[in-house]
């Protein structure tokens, strides 16, 4: 069983690493959603170093931009008030122009995760004025999902292609890759791992859209683990489906003895508080049950304020599961 924290500003110092690894963490991602390897240099020193201190080796994931979309860099965060009006692109919120050639009136826009919700009013070439309808705090590289429309955007940007070509360099263990909408993208990607000699390099398919979950089949021969991201999954239909996603996502990984992961909001409340709520313990009892081979912790580890304490309730509770299924 594997346990994945995430590197951030909450634990970047060597002691911090050094207390999660003791913990049980086997392995770490990057987010290169908000930089390059290059740029995050300091991460993984701390992390490399708090390995030699423990002589427990991590693996690394590096989890690249891939086909998504996200909010452009932003001079200060935004605070976004519901029922107020707010224009994306030009003279407005930065977001990707190809965003424009699909957007209607009354179409929803999803960012960060779902935590913000946008209606839109009117739409140009150039920019929408949307209203608030659900509001909060924007921040730069937040994601944008929207649900009604497709949008083709390649597989790899060119910033994933430099991360690929370093990934030796840093000793990356996995890439992450997001919204795996086809065998096409992951063979991209393995075709890119290949130009750099990085075929050892294992690839990790992000499933967080209905495309994903309909292509499992066909996926299953190219991809070595699945990642049940819920957090764009969860923006990609009903919240009240999510459970049932989740379920078939584990029972074909399953039926084809292929490793998944399930991600995202696991100890969620553990971002201000100490102790997570019997509600997060429990996901992740069951999902080791349903046979998720690990699972991972994001902004808990990240960005909250107790990424020890997160990462010692995510292994213990883990491993809980694990001897209660054995005795089964």
């Amino acid at each position: 069983m594997d346990y994945y924290g995430t590197l951030g500003p909450a634990c970047n110092n060597v002691e911090i690493l050094c207390e999660m690894i003791k913990e049980g963490m086997t392995g770490i991602r990057l987010n290169l959603s908000h930089g390059n390897l290059d740029d995050n240099k300091e991460y993984i020193y701390n992390l490399r170093k708090a390995e030699e201190i423990t002589g427990i080796k991590m693996k690394l994931l590096i989890d690249i931009k891939g086909p998504e979309l996200r909010i452009g860099k932003l001079k200060n965060n935004l605070t976004l008030v519901e029922n107020e009006n707010i224009t994306l692109g030009e003279h407005g919120i930065p977001v990707p122009k190809i965003i424009f050639t699909v957007l209607e009136k009354n179409i929803k826009i999803l960012i960060d995760d779902g935590k913000i919700l946008l209606s839109v009013i009117s739409v140009n070439n150039n920019s929408a004025v949307c209203n608030i309808e659900r509001g909060g705090v924007l921040k730069s590289n937040k994601s944008i999902v929207i649900p009604e429309c497709k949008i083709y955007i390649p597989t790899l940007t060119e910033d994933d292609k430099i991360n690929i070509s370093k990934a030796k360099e840093y000793d990356v263990a996995g890439v992450m890759l997001p919204f795996v909408r086809s065998k096409d993208d992951v063979l991209n990607l393995k075709n890119e791992l290949l130009k750099n000699n990085c075929d050892d390099i294992k690839i990790f398919a992000k499933i967080e859209n209905k495309d994903g979950i309909e292509k499992l089949d066909e996926l299953m021969e190219y991809v070595d683990l699945f990642v049940i991201a819920r957090g764009d999954l969860g923006n990609s239909m009903n919240l009240w489906e999510l459970p049932v996603a989740q379920k078939i996502i584990s029972e074909k990984c399953i039926a084809k003895n292929k490793p998944f992961m399930v991600v995202t909001q696991m100890l969620d409340s553990m971002h201000n508080k100490k102790v997570p709520t019997r509600a997060e313990v429990l996901d992740i009892f069951n999902a080791v049950i349903d046979g998720a081979n690990s699972v991972m912790l994001t902004g808990e580890t990240a960005a909250g304020s107790y990424p020890v304490d997160a990462m010692k309730y995510l292994v213990k509770t883990g491993n809980e599961a694990v001897k209660y299924k054995n005795k089964q």
